[in-house]
């Protein structure tokens, strides 16, 4: 298997800017799977049926947050996270997604959405492509 293009490891450190917490072109969705549902609706209070109601729709068969604002409904005014302990994976993993770890992509509309891109400590290869892989792997399951 080929090296990929960061084969040295990504320079990555959150900001906490909250942009990848609003919506950009594509990436205008939070995927939720059934474990996600779980501990936001056990975060939240709320059993699933109430959660799904109140915080979700369907998308081409995903359960997705719904996004009736140019941002998270979870993103407070400080740019944080109202259900940080609880967040989806989706959220945990940013910015190291699969699609995301083309050179391109990474380059051009990550590191515009994320000041955090080249910033901070070096993620080793092995640590970026783990998560990326595990991230998969949770929606796989869904």
């Amino acid at each position: 298997m080929p090296k990929p293009w960061f084969d040295k490891g990504l320079q990555f450190k959150c900001t906490q800017c909250g942009n990848c917490c609003r919506t950009h072109d594509q990436y205008a969705y939070v995927y939720l799977a059934e474990g996600d549902v779980a501990a936001l609706s056990e975060h939240l209070g709320l059993d699933r049926a109430a959660f799904l109601a109140r915080h979700c729709q369907e998308d081409e068969g995903w359960i997705t947050l719904r996004i009736d604002e140019p941002a998270c409904p979870f993103l407070n005014e400080e740019n944080g996270c109202e259900v940080y302990e609880a967040r989806p994976k989706q959220c945990r993993s940013w910015p190291f997604w699969e699609e995301n770890l083309d050179r391109a992509t990474w380059e051009g509309p990550v590191a515009k959405c994320c000041p955090g891109v080249g910033e901070g400590p070096l993620i080793p290869a092995e640590e970026v492509l783990r998560i990326a892989r595990d991230t998969e792997r949770w929606y796989e399951g869904s």
